[in-house]
């Protein structure tokens, strides 16, 4: 019995494996979150069951967050979770920042001083992408979002926040990623629905622009709720629109049960679709402790095996591809 407890350290173990080639190539790259919103979450969210509300509704609830909170309250918040991240070895992180008529630039300037302080202490690359949950197609909402433009990495979108000018949302983004050469990241999809056609949306927008290989698409969780004749027809012009993905699985994993007729999948970005089809994919972490997603921690290994099981997707070079060189990439950082 002794001896072959001792022989077991010497077996192989896939996910420390996995973990040591990640260490390897430069440690996890988080391509996605909101960390001005992280650990925000209260024991009243969960007793009013707000927690439990919709994203669309969730939207809305933080806005007693943003309206009570103050520059230096989301430096603390966006600080505590950047130091969660260096913990891991997370060398470059990008988080959308709230920047609309509400908040104001209160988060943004926190995360300005935070990007600063990140290089110097945590010799962490720290990219600021805009959150324009108010939309931006508005006049005054779009006021705010190009007056700080200059002060951000990446440009951010939500065509869902200007519901029903989803198309005019995406001009207004793209105007911006053409006159000023920065990439965006585009929430699109997120509804594991096939009403949903963002993702296309998104790939036509960027052609017209000519803005190809500048932007990537956050979630796209929708398009495996198509039939696969379209999924694939989706990848081809996300090939032809340079567009690439960031995958964000425990923020939609716990997708709610729905009578909806559509194909057999899980919840999450289908990297094994993606991935084989030439396309790259990065990983992010999204939500940490907020109303959205109250019990995430951040942890990028979990992440990755939850988006490795999830779409039964075991090829260890894609695996460390995704969360390490790829979120370098749709970073636009080397």
């Amino acid at each position: 019995m002794t001896g072959s407890m001792e022989r077991m350290d010497t077996f192989w173990q896939p996910l420390a494996d996995l973990k040591a080639r990640i260490d390897a190539a430069g440690g996890f790259v988080n391509a996605h979150a909101h960390f001005d919103r992280a650990y925000s979450v209260l024991t009243e969210d969960f007793d009013s069951h707000r927690v439990e509300s919709h994203l669309h509704e969730k939207w809305k609830l933080v806005d007693e967050y943003k309206e009570r909170t103050q520059t230096e309250g989301f430096f603390a918040h966006i600080w505590m979770a950047l130091r969660a991240q260096a913990d891991q070895g997370v060398k470059h992180s990008l988080s959308f920042i709230d920047v609309d008529p509400l908040v104001g630039t209160k988060a943004l300037d926190a995360a300005v001083k935070a990007r600063e302080l990140a290089a110097r202490e945590l010799h962490m690359r720290f990219l600021i992408a805009s959150q324009t949950l108010k939309g931006v197609v508005e006049p005054e909402a779009r006021r705010i979002f190009e007056e700080n433009l200059d002060r951000i990495d990446v440009i951010g979108g939500l065509p869902g926040a200007d519901r029903g000018r989803e198309s005019e949302h995406l001009d207004v983004l793209l105007e911006a990623v053409k006159k000023s050469g920065k990439r965006a990241h585009i929430h699109v999809d997120q509804l594991n629905s096939p009403q949903e056609k963002e993702t296309e949306l998104l790939c036509r927008k960027i052609m017209k622009w000519g803005v190809e290989g500048k932007v990537t698409a956050v979630h796209s969780i929708s398009v495996a709720s198509h039939k696969r004749e379209y999924r694939n027809q989706v990848y081809q012009m996300a090939r032809d629109a340079g567009l690439s993905f960031v995958a964000c699985p425990s923020a939609w994993i716990d997708h709610r049960r729905s009578d909806e007729m559509q194909p057999v999948h899980n919840a999450v970005t289908p990297v094994d679709e993606l991935i084989p089809a030439g396309l790259t994919v990065a990983l992010g972490t999204d939500n940490i402790a907020d109303v959205y997603k109250p019990y995430s921690d951040g942890n990028m290994m979990v992440e990755l095996r939850m988006i490795l099981e999830s779409c039964h997707f075991y090829d260890r070079n894609a695996l460390v591809h995704m969360a390490t060189a790829a979120g370098k990439h749709v970073l636009g950082v080397s």
